[in-house]
């Protein structure tokens, strides 16, 4: 983890915006995302953010299909790389996580 210093460049610009955006694009008609919310995260090798959208699907839209699209989209980030997606079933809808990376 890089430590704060006053010569240090700033950090790059969280993605969160803009990968609201992208997966407002992705949604199946009818989609709703929820308030979304970030998470600071990191490892011993790597900092990022986990972004999380609540999401409430029309009935009759097959979850796995919509697993399988966010998984294989090229998430164009600049300075930033996702490096997981997940839906996974809440109280009232679905949540999608998505974690990402600084590149």
């Amino acid at each position: 983890m890089i430590r704060w210093s006053p010569t240090a460049p700033a950090r790059p610009a969280c993605p969160h915006r803009r990968i609201a955006r992208l997966l407002t694009r992705l949604l199946p008609p009818g989609a709703q995302l929820g308030a979304s919310t970030m998470r600071p995260w990191a490892s011993a090798n790597f900092v990022g953010a986990r972004h999380l959208f609540p999401l409430t699907l029309p009935a009759g839209t097959a979850l796995t299909d919509l697993s399988a699209q966010l998984a294989a989209f090229d998430w164009r980030l600049a300075g930033h790389i996702v490096a997981d997606v997940a839906v996974e079933p809440q109280p009232g809808g679905l949540q999608v996580e998505i974690l990402s990376v600084e590149d």
